[in-house]
């Protein structure tokens, strides 16, 4: 589960920092296909917003998995 956790977290943070850094600066236009917030039609105008919701979650997910191996050591 926590292998999971851990690549869940990453690729969602990856893809909160990096569709925010496209969306504001405009930098990836090589990566505009690749990006989680690009493909869905409805996100279209709110991408900032679900740019920072994903690495929020990215995050969490991160912290999650970084708990419980805490508490499996423990």
């Amino acid at each position: 589960m926590k292998g999971f956790l851990d690549i869940a977290g990453t690729i969602l943070l990856i893809q909160g920092v990096g569709g925010l850094i496209n969306t504001v600066l405009g930098w990836w236009g090589w990566a505009h296909g690749l990006l989680l917030v690009n493909r869905l039609p409805f996100l279209e105008g709110y991408e900032v917003f679900a740019c920072i919701a994903l690495g929020v979650l990215g995050f969490a997910l991160l912290a999650a998995g970084d708990s419980m191996k805490k508490k499996e050591a423990s």
